[in-house]
């Protein structure tokens, strides 16, 4: 036998010293927990009354009046609460309770700082796992190491310090959820922050969850309209979908979400909008233009600030996430948008850096790509068999200079479905929403539209790319042909009909008699200043004299030859009329 292993020493704290029957009980609990001849010593304590306090390594078992009242009060918290009256529960349930030797393992913080500890002596602590410090601060493990562990902390850190006890729960970080949280604005950790008073929940599910396997998805084949001219028309986007929204800075990433969320009234779809490093101003000023526009009563707004610690700020859409798994797994459809996921992995770089986690491309750490993958992953639409819901993700990505190539925006543009590059030229041009047709791109496409808007859409990807290509060639033409300026006043009258107000989604039958309008050249000789007049003038009258039209196309999808033929007709006659 090798004489340089160490034995577990058992170390055994009590007023009295143990009796040999005593003593007895003692070797043989400890030789069948843990398969060994265990020398236990025992050290006089008076800190532990009507009984002792075990210690086996990093296992602890407390038989103490104070560790048993604690077994008990674990135990009544279990409780169910949902009924008027609790009593007899309460009764029941402290009458059949039994304490057991149960070992708790307690170790021990060695260094703190930056929401960042470090704790010796959890020799079993497991990947995510809550741990517990003093005064009830919050943490989960992140880096597992030979004789440390790393844990990210969600409290302040005020009171950890160094030498100071943590506990391990044997619980994976989670976040309430239910239905009371519609309507409410909360922090990462499902605690509300709106001052509305606390949320009854529903239950409690972990923050991460292994994404839905293959056999469990169906294909992406309905519909969720934005209400955005141009994503529904080119860039289409379904239930189910992961739908990037890229750009720089101030181009209106977060409106064209907003607005997508605005456009699920009456839809029965639960929105969530996820806050990552957003200042909280914005955070109010989201939540305010919701319920505003009557969309907050089936919103949940998750915010993690930039004031926040990194911990919280990268939990959020995992936190988000669940929520949204909640109502899923109930067969509801969920549009969830994370904005945004680049202050998102400056949070993660800045706590693997703390960790210290080698540092790879741009100081990311090498397992960035998983960090969003394993995100964005869990979007699906369910098969009917487990109820048909489905999340449908809207990650937002900021760029520098328009730089789609850099780390973050390549790793996101390679996990999700397609991408709405919003571009800072066609911005400030005054070109909103600021889609770029050619970055632009729907990898599910015609598949989730319904027939009459796929119909209506026609060759306006291809007009619009000719209109683009010709305009940069003939920008320096100081004469051109009539051919080539009647293609780019019917460009530009396109480009003009895409703009769109904030905050005013279009209905389907909206889009689909402008596009069908449109792309008969109806609007030839037609000022472009007063192409939004003309088209607001036409949706007005179809709607007042022609409603059976709207309707028709509102409530089946549908966009046949003759009807179409009539919406031009009718379109030509308008256009005869206006001025």
């Amino acid at each position: 036998m090798d004489s340089n292993v160490t034995k577990l020493t058992a170390m055994l704290y009590s007023k009295v010293r143990p009796d040999e029957k005593q003593q007895a009980r003692f070797d043989k609990f400890l030789k069948n927990k843990y398969g060994e001849d265990i020398v236990m010593e025992w050290t006089e304590s008076d800190a532990f009354p009507g009984g002792f306090r075990l210690e086996v390594g990093s296992d602890i078992y407390d038989w103490s009046v104070g560790g048993r009242f604690r077994q008990l009060r674990d135990t009544l918290v279990k409780v169910p609460t949902t009924n008027g009256n609790i009593i007899p529960l309460l009764r029941e349930t402290i009458n059949s309770w039994t304490p057991e030797a149960m070992a708790e393992q307690v170790g021990e913080v060695k260094t703190v700082g930056d929401g960042i500890a470090t704790v010796s002596g959890l020799d079993f602590a497991t990947y995510g796992e809550i741990l517990l410090f003093a005064d009830g601060v919050r943490g989960m493990v992140q880096d597992i190491r030979a004789d440390e562990i790393g844990c990210v902390l969600f409290n302040d850190d005020e009171s950890v310090t160094e030498g100071s006890s943590v506990k391990r729960t044997g619980k994976t970080a989670g976040v309430p959820v239910g239905e009371g949280f519609l309507g409410r604005v909360v922090d990462a950790l499902g605690v509300p922050v709106d001052g509305l008073g606390e949320v009854q929940a529903s239950g409690y599910m972990p923050i991460e969850t292994p994404a839905p396997s293959i056999i469990d998805r169906q294909p992406v084949d309905t519909p969720l309209e934005t209400g955005i001219f141009s994503i529904d028309s080119m860039f289409p986007i379904g239930r189910g979908q992961r739908e990037l929204i890229i750009g720089d800075r101030q181009t209106g990433k977060t409106a064209i979400a907003v607005d997508a969320m605005i456009n699920q009234n009456g839809k029965n779809c639960i929105c969530i909008y996820v806050a990552i490093g957003q200042k909280t101003s914005t955070v109010v000023q989201v939540q305010q233009t919701l319920k505003k526009h009557g969309a907050m009563d089936h919103s949940i707004i998750v915010t993690a600030s930039a004031s926040d610690p990194a911990p919280l700020q990268y939990i959020a859409p995992y936190a988000g996430c669940a929520m949204a798994e909640y109502f899923m797994n109930k067969g509801k459809d969920v549009l969830i948008v994370y904005d945004d996921l680049s202050k998102h992995a400056v949070a993660y770089r800045a706590l693997s850096l703390l960790l210290d986690r080698s540092p790879g491309r741009e100081a990311y750490p090498g397992d960035v790509f998983y960090l969003h993958s394993r995100l964005l992953e869990r979007a699906a639409r369910l098969s009917d068999k487990i109820g048909g819901g489905s999340i449908t993700a809207l990650p937002i990505v900021e760029t520098q200079a328009g730089d789609v190539s850099a780390y973050i925006p390549t790793n996101i543009i390679s996990i999700t479905d397609g991408q709405i590059f919003l571009e800072s030229d066609l911005f400030f041009e005054g070109q909103r929403p600021a889609v770029n047709v050619g970055l632009s791109v729907s990898r599910v496409g015609g598949a989730a539209q319904t027939k009459a808007m796929k119909k209506a859409t026609g060759t306006l990807r291809i007009d619009l790319a000719q209109y683009r290509e010709m305009e940069v060639f003939t920008q320096f033409a100081s004469d051109l042909d009539d051919q080539t300026r009647e293609q780019l006043e019917y460009g530009q009258g396109l480009m003009r009909m895409l703009r769109q107000k904030q905050y005013h989604p279009k209905s389907q039958h909206e889009q689909v008699i402008t596009l069908v309008m449109a792309l008969a050249h109806t609007m030839k000789g037609i000022p472009v200043d007063d192409v939004d007049d003309f088209i607001k003038g036409l949706i007005e009258m179809f709607e007042t004299e022609h409603q059976d039209i709207c309707t028709a196309i509102d409530t089946t999808g549908q966009l046949d030859d003759e009807l179409k033929q009539q919406i031009i007709d009718i379109s030509a006659k308008y256009r005869e009329k206006f001025n």
